[in-house]
């Protein structure tokens, strides 16, 4: 029973298959294949560009009743620190030598007198990691911020020589 679906009913079927999401929107592409496509997630692929294999799981949905757990969280790069585990107790023992607490502010944030260049350097040079294993310098910058850590900047020559005029 394949039925010609017009442009418009084509048009209402993928605008509320967008609105849905996990579960529903895949019983809802399962139902629709099954009342118009004869069942067949690949025809339904061809007529209205879903995922046959969205498809194909929403129909195993419906037959068994079990409902596959759309497992989000585990999407996404993980954090270097989780990928290296002890890159944050590393960064930690080097950069604690550079530990100075600034008089003049009143606030527990440290100042170091170093850059992530120089820490993503002394890590490979101290701490024996390859230049593969190790994040950029702007990934070490950042860690060493969530880390509590605050960099001084780096001066713009240029800025300063046209201050002093």
């Amino acid at each position: 029973m394949v039925t010609e679906l017009t442009e418009k009913i084509k048009s209402s079927l993928k605008d509320a298959a967008k609105k849905l999401t996990g579960f529903k929107k895949r019983a809802f592409m399962a139902q629709v294949t099954i009342d118009y496509f004869n069942s067949s997630p690949r025809r339904a692929e061809t007529e209205l560009g879903w995922s046959r294999q969205a498809i194909a799981t929403g129909l195993k949905e419906l037959e068994t009743g079990i409902i596959c757990v759309d497992n989000y969280r585990a999407r996404g790069r993980k954090k270097t620190e989780e990928l290296l585990p002890n890159l944050e107790e590393d960064i930690k023992s080097l950069v604690d030598i550079y530990w100075q607490e600034d008089p003049k502010i009143q606030s527990t944030f440290a100042l170091k007198k170093i850059s992530a260049r120089a820490v993503r350097e002394a890590l490979k040079e101290e701490k024996g990691y390859s230049d593969e294993q190790l994040p950029s310098r702007q990934t070490i910058g950042d860690i060493l911020n969530r880390m509590g850590y605050s960099l001084k900047k780096k001066k713009n020559k240029t800025a300063q020589k046209n201050h002093k005029n």
